[in-house]
């Protein structure tokens, strides 16, 4: 990768890209990737790379600024890496999601689409989030206006790591994606732990003694906190936890984790119940879910349960089908869609997802699903189908990097009459269609903004086999 550093004048902005970028091009046609820039804008940009076939720069100059701009909401929109597209008005972030989809399938699926819905807009754009995890560190941010007033607050920060800066944390007083009852409690944390002089982690160095706090609420207004300490002190834990459970009594489920590890992940650790109940609720039209630290939920209540519909409403279910959910996750989809079906199989390969999408399944008691956990490719095999039917339809929802070939293989050998394809990334969604369309064609397509303000889009595929 070359590095350099000119200027690409007169560039035009004409479209959104992965990460929060936008894409334009300069009078004599050069792709450039930007930071900071919407479609619309006219600018000079600095080169930073230079990639086989385009450039990666920043802002150096703006000669037109696009009639999409709007004044972001948050203070800290500049440097905090949450939200990417504030400063693009909601109606035109829609018009390039559903643009981003589109072009995914005609360049890589290159398929016909028998019926292209509209993207499914958020109807919150802000306090939508439902789950998020901030962290601590010795290493605050400076940010632009702090350097030139030459502030010397001090360097402990709780909050959101910048763009590519992950040693580093903004100190977030207000985030706007999660219930403003998150803002208090952190801001509290944040208070009592710099008055009693307790260590923030050092990223760097892997010391310290506040790591990570992860907050997750629900419709039914039920909180829990997880705290993630580097290492254990029995006594500044316990008199932390209490405080916290003193001063929000919402916190109905209050856990901790000692986190010795060079990564921040908890999948592999003991995470700890300090008070109240060990999970939280959540309701989905008529289901109830328990939502326990490491469960998968989606992370905006509201629109999973659109997107659920969706899926439901392509599937039209009978009490006589066979229906396989690949990639089930705790088995939302799978428990939402049951009800409508003969035998419901769900396959994931996080044992812990696995035991909340029985817990849940006997909860709501649902007794025609099945769910088993391994990998995808291995466990939707020959001997699944012989045990529990052949699939009359097939749902899955795959991580950002698509369906292993394998997977495809066993779905196409199991032929199923419709596949409903849910994806968080358009492209590898595309990619694996492409190796479908031999033998099924795309009915409908339905992209759901499930996330405003940032690059994320989902979108539902329905696809049929054809005759």
């Amino acid at each position: 990768m070359a590095r350099n550093n000119f200027l690409l004048e007169n560039v035009t902005v004409t479209g959104l890209a992965d990460k929060g970028l936008s894409v334009g091009k300069d009078p004599e046609g050069k792709v450039v990737f930007i930071e900071g820039a919407v479609p619309g804008d006219v600018l000079d940009v600095r080169v930073l790379r230079k990639r086989k076939g385009y450039y990666q720069g920043l802002p150096q100059r703006f000669l037109i600024l696009s009639d999409a701009r709007q004044n972001p909401a948050c203070r800290h929109f500049e440097d905090c890496g949450g939200c990417k597209w504030q400063h693009f008005r909601y109606e035109n972030q829609l018009i390039e999601k559903e643009r981003i989809v589109h072009d995914a399938f005609r360049r890589i699926a290159k398929v016909t689409i028998q019926e292209i819905r509209p993207i499914l807009a958020a109807p919150q754009t802000f306090h939508y989030r439902n789950k998020m995890e901030f962290s601590f560190s010795n290493q605050r941010w400076r940010t632009k206006s702090e350097l030139e007033a030459g502030s010397q607050k001090g360097e402990n920060a709780l909050g959101l790591h910048p763009p590519r800066f992950f040693n580093k944390v903004v100190d977030i007083e207000e985030c706007l994606l999660m219930d403003p009852l998150a803002d208090e409690i952190r801001n509290f944390v944040r208070s009592y732990a710099i008055d009693r002089q307790l260590s923030f982690y050092d990223s760097n160095k892997h010391q310290g003694f506040l790591r990570n706090m992860i907050l997750r609420n629900s419709t039914l207004d039920q909180w829990m906190l997880v705290m993630s300490f580097g290492h254990e002190d029995i006594e500044a834990r316990e008199d932390l936890l209490i405080a916290i459970k003193k001063a929000f009594p919402k916190i109905n489920s209050l856990h901790y984790v000692i986190n010795s590890k060079q990564n921040d992940t908890l999948y592999d650790q003991e995470i700890l119940l300090a008070s109240g109940d060990p999970y939280i609720e959540e309701k989905l039209g008529e289901l109830l879910y328990k939502i326990r630290p490491k469960s998968f939920f989606q992370t905006n209540s509201q629109q999973a349960k659109q997107l659920y519909d969706i899926v439901k409403e392509f599937a039209t279910l009978d009490k006589n089908q066979v229906v396989y959910d690949l990639y089930t996750g705790t088995g939302s989809i799978a428990l939402y869609l049951a009800k409508d079906c003969r035998v419901m199989v769900g396959v994931e390969e996080v044992s812990d997802a696995i035991d909340d999408a029985k817990d849940n399944a006997a909860i709501n008691q649902v007794e025609n699903a099945h769910f088993y956990v391994g990998d995808v490719r291995h466990v939707f095999s020959d001997e699944l189908i012989a045990q529990h039917g052949v699939p009359d339809v097939v749902i899955t929802d795959p991580p950002r990097a698509g369906m292993h070939e394998k997977v495809i293989e066993s779905i196409l050998d199991a032929d199923p009459g419709q596949i409903i394809y849910i994806s968080c990334n358009p492209a590898t969604q595309a990619r694996d269609i492409h190796l479908l369309a031999d033998r099924y064609q795309v009915e409908k397509i339905q992209p759901v903004d499930m996330f405003p303000h940032t690059n994320h889009i989902e979108n539902v595929a329905l696809l049929m086999r054809k005759s």
